[in-house]
Order: C-alpha cells, then structure tokens, then sequence
C-alpha cells in the first residue's frame, strides 16, 4: 500500500490538492446558491432528464444563484460530441441556460488529486477481483441468503500479495472504503428525514483497472470545486448520495442538501431513458412551446396546480421544493398538449411574431389565438384569411347561400358589417340561430368553429367572401 500512496504524491502535488478540496469555506451568509445538472452525453435527453434541469434552474433562479451544466463524459466509448451538441440544443430550446459548462473528461487531475488523499487517509484501496470473480461472490451470497455486498477481500492483501497479482499481469480497480458503525442521515428537502445503513451497501469501485473513472467520486470532487449547495436530482440517487455523504467528509468539505425527485413514469408506464416520444424531438414535432413544457415539470408530481404561464417569471417566484410530492408522478403528454393551448391563449404577438405569417399581425393574433392549439396552426387561419381554400360541399344549403350572396353588403367592411348581413338574411329567409349563421361560417372558412365571425369577415373581405360564397353554393354533394 505504501507504493501506492507514494506514487500519488509523486504524481499529484499538493497545491492542486489544496486547490480541490481544502479551500476556506466562506461564511453562510456569502454562499451563492448553485445547482447543477449532470447528464452523461451518451444519448439524447428524455422527460426525466428534462425535469431535473428544470427544478434545478427554477431553484438556482429563485435564490439568485448559478446553474451548471457538467457533462459527465468519462465513459469514453460511448460518450460522444454529437449527443453533448444535442444536450446544449436541447436545453437552450427549453430556456435553461446554464451559466456554465465543465466536462469530467477535462479534469481527470483533479480526481486523481482526491483518490491520492483518501488512499493517504486509509479511505481508499486497491482490489484486484475479477468481474468473474466478483459475480460468483454475489451468487453465492445469494444462495445463502446474504446480500451482495463486496466482501472487502482486498483489504487482507499484503504487499507481497499484490505483487504477485500484478506479476500475473492483474492491474488493481479502486475502492472507496465506508464507514459502517453509524447510518448516514440527513434532512432531505423533498423525503424529509432520510437515512441509509452503509453495511448494506459495498464499497464503490470509483476507478477501473483501466484508468477509467466512474460516477461516484468525480461527482463529488467537482460538487467541492464548483461550490455546488444543492444536488437536486432523482430518487433513485439516495444510495448514492449515502456513499457520496461520505466522500465529501473524509475529503474535508461540507456536504451539500440533497433533494431527491420522485421519478416518472408515462401512461405505457414506466419512463425509459431511451423512451424516444418523451424526447425533445417528439415535443418539437408536437410544437410544444417551451414555457408550457417549463410549466408542466415544474408542478408535475407537486402539490401546486398545472396551469399555464406566459413566461418563467411566475413559476420561479412560486417554486419551492416543499411542494414535491414522494409518489411516483405521471407524464401524460395529453395533458401536455392541453396545457400548451392554454399557453398559447396568453401568449402576446410580440412573443410570437416571429413564427407567424406576415398577414397575421396584432390585432388578428389576439383574435386567433383563443382557438389555437399550437403557433403552427396559425399558418392555417393565415390562407383562411387572406387566402384561397377548398370550398366545402353544402347542396342542402345552396339556396340559402345563394341568399347571402345576394345580400352581400358593399364595402366598407367593419365590425358591424355581419350583423347587419345576418339580419337581413334572417328577414329575408326566416332562418335563425345555427341554421342562421352555422352555414355561412362554413362557407367563408371552411371551419365548423372558429373566432367570432364578426371579427373574421372583414380581414376576409367582401372580394373573398364573395367567391366562398359563389363556390359553396354550386359545390357538387361528396
């Protein structure tokens, strides 16, 4: 062992130690509040991912505070450039803009720095198991009834020991040792009390025999070196902040608050991390508005209502982790796409300009708006409007429309210009209520519903209206 906790020092001199884990904590009332969301680019960002980034945003935001982005890449074969643009895309489509990026694959130093330290502590040691060797442990522990937890065999070897497993060409993984007398507690922010028995669990391997590093301490040693308060994330995570409580006691610092997030499932059940129509795609394709998607994570799974928000700002001022709920919260992506209407219906022409036909200005927006499900479906009452549609087939109403068109009123056209059409109508056909009005909202828009009428006919014009009219009305039966 003492080869070993040489060669560190050798390697790693104190001042980059120093720099990671001894600086002077700063006083309570200094710290800014930073969280931090940490995907591993191996794959493209699903609803759950997203709901992270989006409570650990609203937090940091709420408190004033920083929001990182660390891309945890140590898994180089699958780790790519391609998924870590897409991660960056994402988050910038949703409105989450960290305030800063790191990535673990640029900071190996740092984690070697900190496994020297704990090796120097007696809190970290080499193993030289198998995954054969390793797997037939856990089965006979099994078959006897016992849990799978790491024997600590390593722990017995000598140096003379070691030496003979490394002539045998066998390079050693690293272990974190824990400490079991006690169970490890804490307040959490979301489970409230909490508490985990470290004799259940073994010791984490936190590097492979081949360099590589795994998730356990290199989270922690980058939590100390960006100053993270809060590690908020999902509640399959309790084990490990168990482990990782411990890792940030034996390398000197302040164990940040843990919040964690019950998990979600979908209406098919349980949420895939690689469950492709929860992803960011299938939202853009839906034309999902981002601030509705922002709403909806935000108050999914929590005691607040869903309900729509023109910008962050409201859901930021309201947010509080007090209100997540610990029952298993459900993504139904109806009631997404219900609540991205609704958004819709707030939304200002200034907000929106730039997605919309250039005919569709103020005025028309705020008329339209109400019976959008989606910006896209604007495009669709732009051409009603201002351009050419397939007249419907109305032969029972041909007489009738033959009527309307006879009555046409001349221009101007204005607000009043369809009430004063429909009461001449109705004076002269005897017509009334829906058999009054239905057919020509048909004829002139080719829609069962729609904004007042009173409102459509003047952007239409009388040009327009007069051929719908002239169309309807000779239209063949289907």
């Amino acid at each position: 062992m003492r080869l070993y906790i040489a060669l560190f020092a050798f390697m790693y001199d104190s001042a980059l130690v120093s720099h990671v884990l001894s600086r002077t904590p700063e006083p309570a009332h200094l710290i800014t509040v930073a969280t931090r969301f940490a995907p591993s680019p191996t794959g493209r960002l699903h609803i759950g991912n997203l709901r992270a980034a989006v409570v650990n945003w609203l937090f940091a935001r709420q408190h004033g505070g920083r929001f990182l982005l660390r891309l945890d890449d140590t898994d180089a074969a699958r780790s790519t450039e391609a998924f870590a643009d897409s991660i960056r895309h994402d988050l910038a489509w949703a409105g989450l803009a960290p305030d800063a990026e790191v990535r673990q694959s640029e900071r190996a130093a740092l984690y070697d720095a900190a496994l020297a330290r704990l090796v120097a502590a007696g809190r970290a040691y080499p193993a030289y198991d198998t995954p054969d060797e390793l797997d037939l442990k856990r089965r006979l522990q099994r078959a006897a009834g016992k849990p799978p937890v790491y024997d600590r065999s390593a722990l017995a070897l000598t140096d003379a020991d070691r030496a003979h497993l490394e002539a045998q060409g066998r390079r050693p993984h690293w272990r974190f040792r824990l400490e079991t007398a006690a169970p490890v507690e804490w307040t959490d922010l979301v489970r409230g009390a909490t508490h985990i028995d470290p004799a259940s669990l073994s010791d984490p391997i936190v590097k492979r025999e081949d360099g590589g590093w795994l998730y356990m301490l290199p989270s922690v040693v980058d939590d100390i070196d960006l100053g993270i308060t809060h590690v908020i994330r999902g509640e399959d995570h309790v084990p490990n902040s168990a482990v990782q409580a411990q890792m940030f006691a034996a390398l000197g610092a302040s164990i940040p608050a843990f919040a964690h997030l019950s998990l979600l499932t979908s209406t098919e059940g349980e949420l895939s991390k690689r469950l492709g129509s929860a992803g960011v795609d299938a939202l853009k394709a839906a034309n999902i508005e981002p601030v509705a998607l922002l709403a909806f994570l935000a108050r999914l799974g929590t005691s607040q209502p869903i309900e729509p928000f023109a910008d962050a700002a409201p859901l930021i001022e309201a947010f509080d982790l007090a209100h997540m709920g610990r029952a298993t919260a459900r993504f139904d992506m109806n009631e997404l796409v219900h609540l991205n209407a609704r958004t819709v219906h707030l939304l200002g022409h200034e907000a929106v300009a730039d997605r919309l036909p250039p005919a569709i200005g103020p005025a028309l927006w705020t008329l339209l708006r109400g019976n959008l499900k989606t910006i896209a479906e604007a495009a669709d009452w732009a051409d009603i409007l201002t351009g050419q549609i397939a007249p419907p087939a109305m032969p029972e109403d041909a007489a009738y429309l033959g009527e309307a068109l006879a009555h046409l009123p001349p221009t101007p056209w204005d607000a009043a210009t369809w009430s004063g059409w429909t009461a001449a109508l109705k004076t002269a056909t005897g017509r009334k209520g829906r058999a009054l009005f239905h057919p020509l909202r048909l004829a002139l828009t080719g829609r069962e519903t729609g904004p007042e009428m009173a409102a459509l006919l003047p952007p239409i014009g009388r040009e327009r209206s007069q051929a719908r009219l002239a169309a309807a009305s000779m239209a063949p039966a289907a």
